[in-house]
């Protein structure tokens, strides 16, 4: 029997790079799966390359709550409930403290932070008893000149995600969360950089992390995974997946 035969999930942000190696994996054990996306040409290239199984691609931005309940609508008629959310979308943008602007500084919070508490709220009458939360943060102490918005938007979802592991307690559902480093994906989890800028992102990525060279979306998804529905008593765990970064090891850190 496959692995996730039966079980449905929702994956916000699902469209392309750790989100979209979630759905994938997801799909390939015989889950049923509910993603969303806000750019229109990543949301019709997801149709297109998941259309032949059990994906149901909803255009959704994370910023507004009109959007947020219509997914929660879509998520009811199309799964009726779900054993497993992956509260995984973000935004980020590079600005130095002289650029922020409360325009920028808002559009931060109102993805990442609002968005992933408001999501939460809205679908969690839908989540089976003893199923399953897992955000997406950041690994502890990655530190990027010109995220400031970005890493303190962050810095509150894992507080949500602490809070939220107490109060859903009685309901026996489990809130964890994955903490990537320096994952190699398009666009290195920020649209805005030049080809240039990515690269010696992930350049740096490599030098900064003790195992010297940058994650997977496979290995974040399959930390994902694991938290989601193998790791069935513990909650309130944030998993880095950032090769010893965090942890200070070696000379890299």
């Amino acid at each position: 029997m496959s692995r996730f035969a039966g079980k449905k999930a929702v994956v916000t942000g699902g469209t392309h790079g750790m989100g979209l190696a979630i759905v994938e994996a997801l799909l390939d054990g015989g889950a049923e799966v509910v993603l969303t996306g806000r750019d229109e040409k990543r949301i019709e290239e997801a149709r297109t390359a998941l259309a032949p199984r059990a994906a149901h691609v909803v255009r959704s931005d994370a910023a507004s709550m009109a959007d947020i309940r219509r997914l929660a609508d879509a998520v009811q008629e199309r799964l009726g409930r779900v054993d497993y959310l992956f509260v995984n979308h973000g935004f980020a943008e590079v600005q130095t403290l002289e650029e922020v602007t409360e325009e920028s500084w808002d559009r931060h919070f109102d993805v990442n932070a609002k968005g992933a508490f408001f999501t939460v709220q809205s679908l969690s009458p839908l989540i089976e008893d003893e199923g399953a939360i897992v955000f997406t943060t950041v690994a502890n102490d990655l530190i990027f000149p010109g995220l400031s918005a970005y890493s303190g938007a962050k810095e509150a979802v894992r507080a949500f995600a602490q809070v939220l592991a107490a109060e859903l307690l009685p309901r026996r559902i489990r809130v964890n969360s994955v903490a990537p480093g320096y994952i190699k994906t398009p666009s290195m989890g920020m649209p805005g950089l030049t080809e240039e800028q990515r690269r010696e992102f992930e350049e740096q990525g490599s030098r900064a992390t003790p195992l010297r060279r940058n994650g997977t979306v496979a290995e974040v998804a399959a930390a994902a995974l694991f938290l989601a529905a193998d790791a069935t008593f513990s909650t309130n765990v944030e998993l880095p997946v950032d090769g010893g970064f965090a942890q200070g090891l070696g000379s890299g850190h």
